[in-house]
């Protein structure tokens, strides 16, 4: 072996040292790391306790009751804060089981609007081949987080804290989600009162659409859809009703 090639074998070898050293180096401090931050050596161990820790903690809600139910007691002397609470916690029971069985039927009294909702999540669904579960759910707390009057609507926003097993899957196959692995997270429910169908974007407070085929509902006493028959109900003036909800995230909160 000539001493060229023995100098770039020592080259090589040192260089194959340092690397492993660096290697060992960054392990180290990934063990101290993963010991301090989770109480193991294993990075994997650790992410994976934390996994489990998150999926066992409620997320917190933005709780701003004693705030706003004080003013909304003065606006409305009659209304039932528990009342309307369940009534929304009980409709998103209602919307998870109805997206579950991929069918947007639900019991009970739910706008035309809640409706809709619903039926576009499963009809969306159904044409990505996919089907979305809901199991395992449980509420653990609901606030009023905002109370807002504005364009002949007074809006109260109930906060719900939500645990469920949450998936979607296709031909049995999970895409997103876990089976067994439950998920924290927060929906907000919209609760809506017409104090002046003068400002409401729609004319004299008939829903804009209709729930079944989303075609224009243009005149009041339009009881059926006049483009496919169904029936219409039209928004009731000066009644509660919930009109919107949608899961909290960083881009919703």
């Amino acid at each position: 072996m000539s001493s060229g090639q023995l100098i770039g074998l020592a080259a090589a070898v040192i260089l194959l040292g340092a690397i492993f050293a660096g290697c060992m180096v960054i392990r180290g401090k990934i063990r101290r790391f993963s010991k301090a931050a989770f109480g193991t050596e294993s990075l994997t161990e650790g992410l994976e306790r934390q996994a489990d820790a998150l999926a066992e903690t409620p997320k917190s809600v933005s709780g701003m009751t004693r705030i706003f139910e004080p003013q909304i007691q003065r606006d409305f002397p009659d209304f039932n804060m528990v009342q309307f609470r369940n009534k929304a916690e009980n409709f998103l029971v209602s919307a998870f089981r109805a997206i579950t069985a991929g069918d947007a039927k639900m019991s009970g009294d739910v706008s035309a609007d809640l409706r809709m909702q619903v039926e576009n999540r499963v009809a969306a669904n159904r044409a990505a081949g996919i089907r979305e579960v809901y199991s395992n759910v449980r509420i653990h707390r609901t606030e009023i987080t905002n109370y807002q009057k504005r364009d002949g609507k007074c809006i109260i926003t109930f906060q719900s804290a939500v645990e469920h097993i949450h998936y979607t899957e296709r031909d049995g196959k999970v895409l997103s989600g876990s089976r067994e692995r439950k998920a924290q997270t927060k929906y907000n429910t919209e609760l809506v009162y017409i104090q002046d169908e003068t400002l409401v974007e729609f004319d004299n407070a008939v829903g804009t659409t209709c729930p079944h085929c989303g075609a224009p509902v243009r005149m009041l006493g339009n009881m059926k859809c006049e483009y496919c028959g169904i029936a219409v109900v039209p928004v009731n003036i000066k009644v509660w009703n919930l009109q919107k909800y949608y899961e909290v995230d960083y881009h919703r909160v």
